[in-house]
């Protein structure tokens, strides 16, 4: 995302999600935990705006993504999101579902890494939300549920039918996405799902810890070992190996790539400045 913007101004607060910034790390919590987090049409916006603005900023170098109380996320609201779309034309769902895809580019997108940090449940678009993420960190509590079928929708919501069998394989893509049955975090690790396994209640700590060593490490490598995961997933061999050579040699004029052989040669540890 371009780091260029007109004449909006940052915005003071957030309404529909919890937002901390310290030390280049940005905590980002959903807190409707009396909902088990479920998702609104505001929070979807929020999480969309949240992360351009970040994005444009150039501030945060890395992101947690998490959910208060007993789960991170259990989808979209049956409510407000579910019972309100019933009374929609197709316009306006085209909308809606629109907005839902914008922020998973936008995580997909964002030039530095987001951690999901995943306790109790993740379903529906919670679930789509962690798999949209860099890394997922989670304890044994966690369990993912990819539940659009179970609602009458198709289970490629969100970006789910690209994204998961590219984590997974289409095996257990299929499984996941048509059943919508549960996956334990034993079974999700095992599939390559979960990232990090933690002991029970210590992922938010994990999450943390490895947020702010790449919070530390080289910015400008990370967004674009990120970029090119993203682009290359759907390139021809060729195509990849000349978009690497290209990335390498803009990088290899960077001042991060003079200080690692500035610190190396001076036996000190390098200081990345993200350029």
């Amino acid at each position: 995302m371009s780091p260029f913007t007109g004449s909006a101004v940052r915005t003071p607060g957030w309404e529909h999600l919890r937002v901390e910034v310290a030390d280049g790390v940005a905590t980002v919590t959903l807190a409707r935990p009396e909902k088990l987090n479920a998702l609104t049409f505001g929070a979807y916006a929020d999480l969309r705006d949240l992360l351009a603005e970040l994005s444009r900023e150039r501030s945060v170098r890395a992101l947690v993504l998490a959910g208060e109380g007993r789960g991170f996320c259990s989808g979209g609201d049956v409510d407000e999101i579910i019972g309100a779309t019933l009374s929609m034309d197709t316009a306006q769902l085209l909308d809606f579902n629109r907005m839902t895809g914008q922020v998973v580019r936008a995580v997909r997108e964002c030039p530095f890494p987001v951690i999901a940090s995943l306790h109790g449940v993740a379903a529906g678009a919670g679930a789509v939300l962690a798999l949209a993420a860099d890394f997922r960190v989670a304890d044994p509590t966690a369990r993912f549920a990819f539940l659009f079928t179970r609602v009458g929708l198709s289970g490629g919501d969100m970006g789910a039918a690209y994204l998961l069998p590219r984590v997974v394989g289409l095996g257990h893509a299929t499984r996941l996405l048509m059943l919508g049955d549960p996956v334990r975090a034993l079974e999700a690790e095992r599939i390559g799902l979960i990232s990090e396994l933690t002991e029970e209640g210590r992922a938010d700590e994990t999450s943390q810890r490895l947020a702010h060593r790449l919070a530390q490490g080289p910015a400008l490598a990370y967004a674009q070992t990120k970029a090119l995961l993203t682009s290359e997933l759907d390139m021809p061999l060729a195509a990849s190996i000349e978009l690497d050579a290209s990335t390498q040699a803009l990088l290899m004029t960077g001042e991060d790539y003079a200080e690692f052989h500035a610190a190396f040669t001076e036996k000190r540890p390098p200081k990345w400045s993200g350029r």
